[in-house]
């Protein structure tokens, strides 16, 4: 649709007819132009209906003006089929909820928008669980699962979606409702008589295998099989007609599992074997090879690894049941597991194979297209062997995973989708790979649907008279062709709308290194194929990603939303003013910079350093808000008050109502904000006034105390220096106490122009030397005043060259200083080595003690703890120092997972107050609260124990402290 008249109208009827929201916005489009696939496409508008009224209203109005409708779930498919060019329904907004659940019947009325997830949390307190559950369960939707017939790791064991489903309720595009089931029930007028002129097709047309999800499933109409409408829809991929509503079928979930890992020398070897196991009837068997294995994962020796799962009422009933498979197996290597949380931690490796594989071992690009094709499961190791050889012919390469005991892989394959030539071979590799799947009697989708991917070679798997009768079908159903156009039947061709196109072909002039991915920000964008991890409304264990999601739950508050947003502007098409747009920039305005995506997300996405990026370009020339200048330049005015020592007269001021609230609103500071106080003296000035000496080598300006053993040089962050210098006072103690000789960086910086690779030492510039403080940058970092954060690590390399020539460690106590010189000082100086240098030096207070005093015993204070392990620290630093410290000083528990909120200046901007809040009521104060008595809680971070104190009442403090009160006899 072009004319804008008409568009008007089309988005004035559907606002008129539907009471959901109706958005034909920049950003609601920006946010649907994309699936998990390699295919984009750019929306009219999106409507989040509230009901089946509201989904025929809409309906009828796209009819009216022949606009396409796409019905769209947890938008996670991976062959195109959740994208489109008219009106794409969101069911994730409204149409989310569980309606009711039978543990009798072992039934559930779920509608088509609600997580996988949420049905399993409701269904386990009765033993009950449905049976499918793909990787992406804690996004997708029931409604995605029934249009694309999705499985899971499970369904040697549940079968499929469809075989989970009862009954359905659907409005067909001409605004029917219909209750699809079983014996005819719900048939559109013509589709029997269609069926049963087509017996003989119908019985002899599909092939036989456990993964066949591509086309029709139209055999499910068959008498013998009970002339199942509602199957005979699942895998439609939304085609047919609009999902409301779904009865589904639960099953008993076993009381005990066990997890058997049978390691093997490669994938053929695990595939060839994994047919071979299901005579023992297993949950799971699901392969996957070295080279989508975390080097430090804990599995047992081997290049390919079968996951399988065992039930039983016990422990020792599904222990017994793993061993026995585990005998029966020809393996070199096995690991039986029955403990839930390492259950857990050796699936999460497996689950994260769908992000993880979208990256080579050599970090070269790989893309889905051939993500889940099928054959026989005793087939399954000759067809690798083949696959293997195709891949080779065409000079490709590829990481096959997935469900083993279905002879179902998934692959993520190197294409070049960028260039002519490589689109070229995508097409000829796409067409060569069908025969081969075909000639092995297997079906080109085994579980995500064929969408654009795969629908256009539907012919080589079926004959063209079959994919001529799927299409008599679809006109049985949709007559008008108003419903997922272009996917299935008269598909759209499989090279056409790659998403790629639109991005720059030269990259962007950019601020940051994006060392992996070759300096090319279109790249680092490149990186979200939409698996959307960062989508799940919950986290478990010490995860992070995405507290803004989970806060306000808005797809442009999560890392895929921004990222799409990103690919937008890139592309330029939709967003149009590139470095400008207010679309993306009020998207980045709530990510917290938590980082929390560098970790947590499969492909490494950094939205944090994306979004400091954006702010480094959108405020380019032009005046920033009020909180860059007063929180963005803290270090200049801390150091201000330092230097004039009026940290009194700026706390008093603060304490007066009326002229806090002045300096708040001038300062863009949240009213519902305390500004924290200032120490009246600074951890430096503490320091000088201790009996220190000049250490030869350490550096102008640097004092040394008490110690015989390593030196180690103890960073003065500006939040220890100003307003937490007891953190610092604490650890000098602590690390003193270990042997260690402690110093502070240096404070003399040669003068002049630093020459060649700023290591000179000339007279001159000794002559001129001035003071000077060492500082991360990071205040300047994640306001995105890059400029700035450039001349500040410049000025702090240059006073830090006496230590690099050392090989003193530096001891960094905030974790989000210690991430910045770890990881963003290093890409943002990516042309100094010097940077480099440093990044490797730095230590985490609980590392310099394992490092260098690993004989030292820390005093044992035996009490539980509780608190959250910083974001920056679990994304970018690690915590199994800190966990092997809190052991050895009997503290005991866990620390929680998710981000304090306040994250550095986010939580204090105006207009960030009430998703602070949320972000902390996530995780960190219900585990505080439900602390007993005498619980320590540990929050290494200023800003976590900020948030801590001024939502909870409750002093967090750092591990340093702990330790120190302990040896001074205090805990």
């Amino acid at each position: 649709m072009t004319d804008l008249r008409e568009l008007r109208e089309l988005r004035e009827g559907l606002r008129a007819a539907v009471r959901g929201e109706v958005d034909f916005g920049t950003t609601a489009r920006a946010l649907t132009t994309m699936d998990a696939s390699n295919y984009r496409r750019v929306p009219l508008g999106v409507v989040a209906p509230r009901d089946a009224d509201d989904v025929a209203a809409a309906l009828s109005v796209c009819r009216t003006y022949g606009v396409p409708v796409v019905p769209r779930g947890g938008g996670t498919s991976i062959a195109g089929q959740a994208t489109g060019t008219g009106v794409v329904l969101d069911f994730t907004r409204h149409m989310n909820r569980l309606l009711s659940l039978d543990p009798e019947a072992r039934t559930a009325v779920v509608q088509p928008g609600l997580v996988l997830d949420r049905l399993q949390e409701a269904a386990a307190p009765h033993g009950l669980r449905f049976g499918p559950d793909p990787s992406t369960h804690g996004r997708c939707t029931l409604g995605g699962m029934i249009g694309n017939n999705s499985c899971g790791s499970h369904s040697v064991a549940w079968g499929t979606t469809a075989d989970s489903v009862r009954r359905l309720s659907v409005v067909t595009p001409r605004g029917e409702r219909l209750r699809p089931g079983q014996a005819w029930a719900g048939a559109p007028a013509g589709l029997r008589e269609l069926a049963e002129g087509e017996l003989a097709r119908l019985r002899t047309g599909f092939p036989e295998l456990p993964r066949r999800i591509s086309g029709y499933a139209l055999d499910a109409l068959l008498p013998e099989k009970g002339a199942d409408v509602a199957r005979s829809f699942c895998g439609s991929e939304g085609t047919l007609g609009v999902l409301t509503e779904a009865v589904v079928d639960l099953v008993r979930a076993p009381r005990a599992r066990a997890l058997a890992v049978l390691a093997y020398a490669d994938e053929t070897g695990a595939a060839e074997a994994a047919a071979g196991l299901l005579e023992h009837g297993p949950l799971t068997v699901e392969g996957m090879a070295a080279d989508l294995v975390p080097a430090a994962a804990d599995l047992p020796r081997g290049g390919a690894w079968l996951f399988v799962e065992t039930g039983g009422d016990t422990e020792g009933e599904a222990r017994a049941r793993a061993e026995t498979i585990v005998r029966a197996a020809d393996v070199l290597d096995a690991l039986v597991v029955t403990d839930p949380a390492r259950q857990r931690t050796l699936w999460r490796i497996r689950e994260d194979a769908s992000g993880t594989a979208t990256r080579m071992p050599d970090g070269t690009e790989a893309w889905p297209g051939w993500e889940d094709c099928a054959v026989p499961p005793a087939r399954l190791g000759a067809y690798l062997r083949d696959f293997r050889g195709l891949l080779a012919d065409h000079g490709l390469r590829g990481s096959p995973y997935g469900h083993f005991g279905d002879g179902c892989i998934h692959v993520r394959i190197d294409f070049d989708l960028l260039t002519g030539p490589g689109i070229a071979r995508f097409r000829r590799f796409s067409e060569e790979l069908a025969d081969l799947v075909v000639a092995h009697g297997g079906s080109l989708s085994g579980e995500h649907g064929d969408g654009q991917a795969r629908a256009e070679l539907l012919p080589r798997m079926y004959g063209p008279d079959m994919v001529a009768f799927f299409e008599r079908v679809k006109g049985v159903w949709d007559p008008d062709d108003l419903l997922n156009p272009g996917m299935l039947v008269r598909p759209a061709p499989l090279d056409a709308n790659l998403r790629f196109s639109v991005l720059p072909s030269k990259p962007v002039d950019v601020a940051f290194g994006y060392p992996s991915d070759g300096g090319d920000f279109s790249a680092a964008v490149r990186r979200c194929v939409g698996v959307a991890k960062c989508r799940t409304t919950s986290v478990s264990g010490p995860a992070v990603m995405c507290p803004s999601f989970r806060a306000t739950g808005e797809e442009e508050h999560s890392t895929r939303g921004r990222a799409r947003l990103l690919h937008e502007m890139l592309a330029g098409e939709l967003v149009t003013d590139g470095w400008r747009s207010t679309e993306v920039r009020d998207a980045l305005d709530l990510c917290l910079s938590c980082k929390g995506c560098r970790s947590d997300c499969p492909v490494g996405v950094d939205m944090a350093t994306y979004k400091a990026e954006f702010l480094h370009h959108h405020y380019a020339g032009r005046r920033r808000p009020a909180a860059h200048y007063a929180m963005g330049r803290l270090p200049v005015w801390l150091g201000w008050v330092a230097r004039t020592r009026s940290a009194g007269v700026v706390n008093g001021l603060a304490s007066v109502g009326p002229l806090a609230r002045v300096a708040k609103r001038l300062g863009g500071i949240a009213g519902e904000r305390e500004i924290p106080r200032v120490a009246g003296e600074t951890f430096t000035r503490w320091w000088r006034g201790r009996k220190a000496v000049v250490p030869s080598g350490a550096g102008a300006g640097a004092g040394e105390g008490d110690g015989t053993g390593d030196l180690v040089v103890l960073w003065p962050d500006t939040f220890t220096e100003h307003l937490s210098p007891s953190v610092g006072q604490a650890a000098v103690r602590v690390l003193e106490a270990a042997g260690l000789r402690v110093a502070l960086p240096p404070t003399l910086r040669p003068g002049g122009r630093p020459v060649g690779d700023g290591r000179s030492r000339s007279a001159a510039r000794l002559l001129t030397a001035r003071r000077g403080r060492v500082c991360c940058g990071l205040t300047y970092l994640s306001t995105g005043q890059l400029d700035h954060a450039r001349t500040v690590l410049r000025r702090t390399l240059d006073l830090m060259e006496p230590v690099l020539a050392t090989d003193a460690p530096v001891v960094v106590l905030e974790p989000s200083c210690a991430a910045a010189l770890r990881t963003d000082a290093r890409e943002l100086l990516h042309d100094d080595p010097r940077a480099a240098q440093l990044a490797a030096r730095v230590r985490t207070f609980a590392e310099t003690l394992e490092q260098y005093a690993p004989h030292w015993a820390p005093p044992v204070l035996d009490r539980p703890v509780t608190g959250q392990t910083h974001c920056h620290q679990h994304a970018v630093l690690g915590d199994t120092a800190d966990r092997g410290l809190r052991a050895a000083a009997g503290l005991t528990g866990e620390l929680s997972g998710g981000c304090c909120g306040l994250a550095g200046n986010f939580g204090f901007e105006k207009g960030h107050y009430e998703v602070s809040v949320a972000c902390a009521e996530d995780q960190l104060l219900p585990a505080v609260r439900q602390a007993p008595d005498g619980t320590v809680v540990l929050a290494d971070g200023f800003s976590c124990r900020t948030q801590l104190e001024q939502l909870a009442g409750v002093r967090g403090r750092h591990l340093a402290e702990v330790l120190a009160e302990a040896l001074d006899g205090k805990a």
